[in-house]
């Protein structure tokens, strides 16, 4: 048996990031954007999604929180990351854009544990 409980009930997520944390959030990188002539724009999905994952907890079958998400993602991470998929979107015309897209959720993933309370 799992030391989590019942394994009909899984645990499941619950994510505090509100609107305003959003708003702060996109004004933020409105302004990045505009300070590094839309290069930030390569590295905003990482950061923006962390951020999200950051305000996420581990809730038990009985609502109680019992961890939380932890990405470890870091800037120096990303920009060799982004780097090689800019070139592949040049490449490609913008294909590669859509692939992109999906491989900045595999990278966050692989890197965020669960710290358990």
């Amino acid at each position: 048996m799992s030391s989590f409980g019942n394994a009909s009930a899984p645990a499941r997520f619950r994510c505090d990031f509100g609107l305003v944390e959003t708003i702060g959030q996109v004004i933020i990188w409105v302004l990045l954007t505009i300070v590094t002539l839309g290069l930030a724009l390569l590295v905003f999905p990482y950061y923006f999604n962390k951020a999200v994952l950051n305000r996420t907890e581990v809730i038990d079958a009985s609502g109680r929180a019992i961890g939380k998400l932890d990405c470890q993602f870091n800037l120096g991470s990303s920009i060799g990351h982004a780097i090689i998929w800019f070139l592949l979107i040049v490449v490609t015309l913008g294909i590669a854009a859509f692939f992109y897209a999906y491989r900045i959720l595999r990278v966050l993933l692989n890197d965020t544990r669960i710290v358990y309370y």
